[in-house]
Order: C-alpha cells, then structure tokens, then sequence
C-alpha cells in the first residue's frame, strides 16, 4: 500500500496494530477521523492516554475499574459469599447484562493454555484460592468458555480447593460448547447461570 504521507501511513501502521483492524480498514478509519472536527480526534487520544494512565485493577476481584475497589465489590446489596469466576471483564459484563446474577466476581485473566504459555502463574488463580481460604465463600461458580482451555483451567481451581468447605458449581451447559461467553445471547447466558450444576457433576459428563 503506498501512501502519499509519511505521517499518514505512520497513523494507519499504529491503527492496524489492534486487534481485527486490517490495513484497509485502518486507512479507513484514519481518514475519517481527518474528515472530523479536530475537537473529536483530541477527545480520542485524551480518552486513550486516560485509560492507560489512570486505569487500575480492583484489588478484591481484579475486573478493571477506575478505583480500588470497583462498584461492584464495594456494593453492600451483592452477595459477597457468591463468586463468579470469569476470564475477563468481557465476561462480567456479559452476565451482568442478563440481571440474574447478584454475586461478585474473581476476573482470572485468561485461560491455563500451555500451547499459549500461559501457565496458573500467570492468572489470579493464588489470590482466588486465598480469598477462599480466608473464609466468608459459601460457592464458586465457575463461568469460563466452554473451550478445552476453559475446562483446564476450572479443574485446575477446582482441585486446588478440593478440601475446601464450599460449593463448586458450573453454569449449565446451555453455552455450547467451544463458543465464547461473551458471543452468548443475553437468555441463554442468563438460564446458565440460574441453572448452573454442581462441578463434580459436569466432569462425569466428559
């Protein structure tokens, strides 16, 4: 692709950089952000610097959020003895949006994935089982994709607090299997998490 600007071909690079932005369409979205008013290009860039240096984790469940404790946490109406454990914010925000859940939730971010090199070390698996552990949790559920790495990475959390005096459930199936939480329709997502199963109950069906 030749591009009859430095500076424009430097923006489209830095563009086609993220995630699923091709070339094509990162050239598109320069231009149109050359057709705006240039107000709307600072608002951007102010919003991105913003979110880099003034973002933090919560430290009770480690979602992304603007203060220590996100608003979910510090809400006294959520069930704090009820946790859902997720791959990422995408996920909280899915199941937040069915209405059906008043828990809290432990944010892994990720999946066990040896074939990634993403081990237990590299998730706030040591920080769930801890949380566990310090007592006050009555069940887990656990909420990940229904991939292989999704299942690795339950039974991995499920065996380390095997001895532990708490229920562990799984949401029901209702998510096919090999699909993304986040792809799941707003019904569907929220049946599973109403209908979820005890653990030890979805490993007898692999």
């Amino acid at each position: 692709m030749e591009f009859s600007s430095k500076l424009l071909e430097k923006a489209v690079y830095e563009m086609s950089q993220l995630p699923g932005i091709g070339k094509r369409t990162a050239l598109r979205l320069v231009l149109h952000l050359l057709k705006q008013p240039k107000e709307r290009t600072r608002f951007l860039s102010q919003a991105l610097l913003s979110l880099r240096e003034d973002i933090q984790f919560c430290q009770s469940c480690h979602t992304i959020s603007d203060t220590a404790l996100c608003e979910i946490c510090s809400n006294e109406k959520r069930d704090k003895a009820l946790i859902c454990v997720v791959e990422d914010i995408r996920d909280v925000m899915a199941i937040e949006n069915t209405g059906q859940f008043r828990g809290t939730y432990h944010v892994l971010g990720g999946k066990i994935s040896p074939i990634d090199g993403v081990g237990p070390s590299q998730l706030t698996i040591s920080s769930l089982v801890s949380k566990v552990r310090s007592g006050g949790i009555r069940e887990l559920i656990f909420a990940l994709s229904s991939t292989m790495e999704g299942d690795t990475t339950n039974f991995y959390i499920y065996r380390q607090l095997q001895d532990a005096d708490i229920i562990t459930s799984a949401i029901a199936r209702g998510i096919s299997v090999g699909d993304e939480l986040e792809y799941a329709d707003e019904v569907t997502l929220g049946r599973s998490i109403l209908h979820r199963v005890p653990f030890e109950n979805s490993l007898k069906n692999k």
